[in-house]
């Protein structure tokens, strides 16, 4: 069985963020570059049902050089090749023109599944991989947080607010992960000095790279402001008699915070 994980390379979400000089982008100096946690998850998924089944596990990213990074990364936990389709405007591109880019190198690959995380962190706009499935004219199974496989079909479990969702479909299938049971693994020291031997491609996009370059109507997004959210204010203690104090936060929450 041969399985495509697509993997984004964003900031550590640990990492303090600082915008640019530009205004537009993050100050990338000192912050550790990490694959997307979600697509983590999409990673050891793959890697699980590999050495269920056999078979092969395909890493696939869009983006700049350094994503190469994250690629290798991947390689160590256990991954098989990898594939970038290298272009620093993907970094910026709308949902649509990044999932072309990615469909560009799954198509040829003809995998059985395709894995993707719920989204990436960054944009966090979850639109990347069911496009990707319209692209490839694959069902598509969102946010799941387990699968089963069976003799070319698939059943997928998700949660919704109070239950479980259960999606049944055929394979070849595209399926988003959410957070599963399954810690993603850490990479070995023999996984780290192995991944720099495995196969990494690179390859520029064709006909699919980022429109808003090309002056194309096609583009649906573009960055031109990014801002940190306002600093949050200290608490306040409030002091003195309790029925005074229960007057006073009363009309602070009306009147301030105004929840009620």
């Amino acid at each position: 069985m041969k399985i495509v994980v697509c993997i984004k390379h964003v900031p550590d979400t640990e990492a303090r963020i600082r915008i640019g000089p530009d205004g537009a982008s993050i100050d990338e100096a000192g912050i550790k570059m990490v694959i997307s946690p979600y697509d983590e998850f999409a990673v050891e998924e793959a890697l699980r049902v590999r050495e269920a089944a056999g078979g092969e596990v395909v890493l696939v990213s869009a983006g700049r050089e350094a994503a190469q990074a994250s690629l290798r990364q991947g390689l160590a936990m256990g991954a098989d090749r990898a594939v970038l389709v290298q272009d620093a405007r993907l970094d910026f591109a709308d949902a649509l023109t990044r999932a072309r880019a990615l469909a560009e190198a799954v198509r040829p690959e003809a995998p059985d599944l395709v894995f993707c995380g719920k989204y990436g962190v960054g944009t966090d706009e979850g639109q990347t991989g069911p496009i990707l499935a319209e692209l490839l004219d694959l069902p598509h199974a969102g946010a799941v947080a387990r699968l089963e496989l069976r003799e070319g079909t698939f059943t997928a479990y998700r949660g919704i607010e109070g239950a479980v969702e259960v999606l049944e479909g055929r394979l070849p299938a595209l399926v988003t992960w959410d957070k599963t049971d399954h810690e993603p693994r850490y990479a070995s020291l023999k996984g780290i000095m192995a991944a720099k031997k495995k196969p990494l491609a690179v390859r520029s996009p064709v006909g699919a790279s980022p429109a808003h370059d090309r002056g194309e109507s096609s583009a649906r997004l573009t960055w031109e402001r990014l801002e940190l959210p306002p600093a949050r204010q200290g608490g306040r203690i409030l002091e003195g008699d309790p029925d005074e104090v229960v007057r006073e936060l009363v009309r602070l929450l009306r009147e301030e915070a105004k929840v009620i």
